[in-house]
Formats: C-alpha cells, structure tokens, sequence
C-alpha cells in the first residue's frame, strides 16, 4: 500500500499535465497566419488521367483519347468549423490547373488565419467582375497574352473556364487536322450589356469522414482533391460525340457545364 501511495501522486501529476498539454494544444490563436494547400489530382473514373496514350470510355459508350484537360479555379472561400468563412483575397484567388503541368495541380493560399477548417468553395471559372476589367486588371496566370493563353476568347471577351480536347473514332473528321477530334470549350459569364449564357459553376467541398484542415503557424494542411474529367461527358446529360463534338459557346455548353460542376471530391485531409 506504501508503494501505491507514493505512485498515485506521481500518476496524477503525469495526468494532469497530459490534460494541460491538449488544451494548450487546442488552443488557437487569432492573430496566428499558416497556409493550407489545395492540391488537385486529375483522374478518370477512379484511374489517374493520363493525356494521349490511354483510350476511355464514356457514359454513352465512346472511345475517347484525351489530349488537353484544363480548368480555373478562383474565388476560393475556406469554411471554418463554426461556419464561419475566410475569403482568399481575390487579386490572389485565381489558379490555372492544367493536366500538362504538374505544377499548376498545387495551390498554396498564404495568410490564412489559425483555425480548423472544414470544407472548401470555389468558383469554377472567372467570374463577371474580372472578366469585363481592364486587362491592364488581369496580369499573371488571367494575363490573355501569357497565363491565360489558349483559355480566352478575344473574339467574345471572355475566359473560357473548362476546355477538353482528343479525338474520338465517334467523332466527325476534322478537315483541318484529318483526325476526329472532339473539343469542349466552356466559358460564359452572363453577358456585358445583354444577357447571354452563364456557365460560372461553384464547387463545395467537404472531407466524407469529417476530417478538418488544422491551420497553424507551424502547420500546412492539404486538402486532396480529386477531380474526375469523365464527368465532362458523363452526369445529367450523357454527352455523344457523334453529334456534339464540339461544344464552345452555344446553348449545348450549359448541360457540359452542369456535368462538370460535380467533377471535385475531397478525398482526404493531410494534417
């Protein structure tokens, strides 16, 4: 009994500093900055995508070979555990993600205030407001002549937000090129001065077992993101190659913008 006595008050105090230590741990502090990285990883139907050398199917039952697969992500919003939001600054909340350029697949937001965060939102696209600014407004990666080189319209004044391109056996020849290729080229923003199509879509995004991206000073989260391009041809409308090849700007564009829209999936949280 003597032993245990003597034991006990040691035990206790191991506990009660175990006890301290998780608090202190809990603890965030306002002031704090770290950053969180949003890293998407391209695949199809569960397989990593890869551009040129594999043949896969669609929903309609199409060979396709992708060659191109981009997309802008801009906007992004960090939703806190208590609902609340932090919005990434906009000037530096746009992102090219190409499928060719393993670097653009990883974006590190800086800045980011402490907190446990748990899901993610973002626009997929560029939204109304940069799309009819001065383009001395849009430098870097929305820069029409540079970053955002084959992904503008100069003849429309707009961005164009997804664009796939390959070729399919399903798909007509194309004179120009003798292959049959097929071409999605999303963009629309709603229109200067008259209305037109409007194919800004938004992503929410939250981690399926409810894990959070723990913020800190000392700490850089990853948010994994999975992004399936056979979505573009495969959701409410099953998209046929054999008569819409080529989607661009016309009334067809909505239902590939309305496929890709569920294209994003966290699929874990590195903490």
């Amino acid at each position: 009994m003597k032993t245990l006595k003597n034991i006990f008050p040691f035990a206790l105090l191991a506990a009660l500093l175990v006890v301290a230590s998780c608090k202190k741990e809990d603890t965030i502090d306002p002031n704090e900055k770290g950053s969180v990285v949003l890293e998407f990883d391209n695949i199809y139907e569960g397989q990593q995508l890869k551009l040129n050398d594999v043949t896969y199917k669609t929903a309609a039952g199409e060979d396709i070979n992708i060659s191109q697969f981009d997309y802008f992500v801009s906007n992004i919003h960090l939703v806190k555990e208590d609902g609340s939001e932090y919005i990434v600054p906009q000037d530096n909340s746009y992102f090219l993600v190409k499928e060719s350029n393993v670097a653009s697949q990883t974006l590190t937001l800086t800045d980011v205030p402490a907190a446990n965060y748990k899901s993610v939102k973002f626009m997929i696209g560029v939204d109304s407001l940069r799309n009819t600014m001065d383009v001395s407004k849009r430098t870097g990666i929305l820069d029409p002549a540079a970053g955002a080189a084959g992904m503008y319209w100069s003849w429309n004044s707009g961005y164009i937000f997804m664009k796939m391109e390959g070729t399919s056996p399903s798909a007509p020849l194309d004179s120009a090129t003798n292959l049959r290729k097929f071409r999605m080229h999303i963009g629309g923003f709603g229109g200067l001065n008259s209305k037109t199509i409007n194919n800004i879509k938004e992503a929410s995004l939250t981690d399926a077992d409810g894990e959070m991206a723990k913020v800190r000073a000392s700490a850089k989260p990853t948010f994994h993101i999975t992004v399936d391009a056979s979505k573009v041809l495969n959701g409410s409308t099953n998209v046929s190659l054999k008569t819409n090849a080529t989607t661009m700007f016309n009334a067809f564009s909505v239902n590939v913008a309305n496929n890709y829209q569920s294209m994003f999936k966290v699929d874990h949280v590195h903490n």
